[in-house]
């Protein structure tokens, strides 16, 4: 049985990969502003715009999957972006995942195959308007996914991120919030429809398993082939 910390599993995408973890006999840790509602799972509150770290300190022994499931969508035009924008993208995604990573970097190194699971966004790669904010901060956790799993490598703790296209959770539920938008999100997409939780679960799942501990440094598009496909 592995300990995996799950930061934001109380919904979403959090929520079934702890889900998935939780049915594999895992032990599973969730750290979010709401507890979650699933069985057996160990519930402790944080938030990444606190700057407050002292509950993890509270955990002992090695940790072998970590992964950071909090984001954001701040969907503007350039011009009506304040800076404290920018600021509470760059906490949520990118500062949040530094402080987490920084403080249980050590049960990590305890583990003898830890997988670190961080999460991008098709809009990085792709441009995409009204996206500066988001793109600019998921952007920079390209770069952190990188040059940790590079640090990393010694230590045997691999790094990937994944980088999802629009996908029906709460996160998303202004976007998602008629069957019309639904159906039109999903025209946009390749393979006809937007994402569900779970498809971007059972690829985090994947990677946080040990037996697929020859995978580091990776990003990858689970995007309904928006990424890198035209077919129009």
């Amino acid at each position: 049985m592995g300990v995996y910390v799950i930061v934001g599993a109380s919904q979403g995408i959090g929520y079934s990969i702890a889900e998935q973890l939780l049915a594999s006999g895992h032990r599973v840790l969730n750290f979010s502003r709401k507890a979650s509602d699933l069985a057996g799972i160990e519930n402790y509150t944080w938030d990444a715009l606190q700057e407050d770290d002292r509950i993890f300190s509270s955990l002992q022994g090695p940790i072998d999957g970590l992964a950071y499931c909090p984001g954001s969508i701040i969907l503007k035009p350039f011009h009506r972006l304040s800076t404290s924008d920018f600021e509470v993208d760059f906490k949520i995604n990118l500062i949040g995942a530094v402080r987490v990573i920084q403080v249980l970097l050590a049960s990590l190194k305890q583990s003898d195959s830890a997988s670190i699971v961080l999460f991008s966004t098709v809009a990085v790669q792709t441009g995409m308007g009204f996206h500066a904010s988001i793109a600019s901060s998921k952007g920079a956790i390209e770069g952190l996914t990188r040059s940790l799993a590079a640090e990393f490598s010694s230590l045997k703790i691999r790094v990937n991120a994944i980088a999802p296209s629009l996908t029906q959770t709460p996160l998303a539920q202004n976007l998602l919030s008629s069957p019309e938008k639904i159906e039109a999100g999903g025209k946009r997409h390749p393979l006809g429809r937007v994402g569900q939780a779970e498809d971007i679960a059972n690829l985090a799942f994947f990677l946080l398993k040990p037996e697929n501990s020859w995978i580091t440094g990776q990003v990858i598009g689970v995007d309904g082939g928006i990424g890198s496909l035209r077919t129009v």
